[in-house]
């Protein structure tokens, strides 16, 4: 891993300065640590094996099989016609608006 980057006081003001931004005094020692804070999550995250090594997360306990995945569309139980007002050559049928008519 290489070097830990920090964030300081003067970043901030540098960074308000630019963004046009009024930073209190009273703010800027708990802006740094929560940028810190931020910046360190972020390093972890070089950390995370991206090989396939890590395990897959599964919510709940590892007991439950989850189903196969099996790609596909789930048939309807009715036809789109069955239920459609107006539905001809597999496409819905809609009122033509008045506001698309050409002049």
């Amino acid at each position: 891993m290489g070097k830990r980057m920090s964030i300081g006081r003067d970043e901030i003001l540098h960074v308000a300065r630019l963004a046009e931004l009024a930073v209190d005094e009273a703010d800027l020692d708990r802006l740094v640590a929560q940028l810190n804070g931020i910046v360190d999550y972020v390093a972890r995250l070089d950390q995370v094996p991206v090989d396939g090594a890590a395990d897959l997360f599964l919510p709940g306990p590892r007991e439950v099989a989850l189903r196969e995945d099996v790609p596909g569309s789930v048939p309807l139980a009715r036809p789109p016609a069955a239920f459609a007002p107006e539905f001809a050559d597999g496409f819905f049928l809609v009122p033509r608006l008045g506001a698309m008519e050409e002049s």
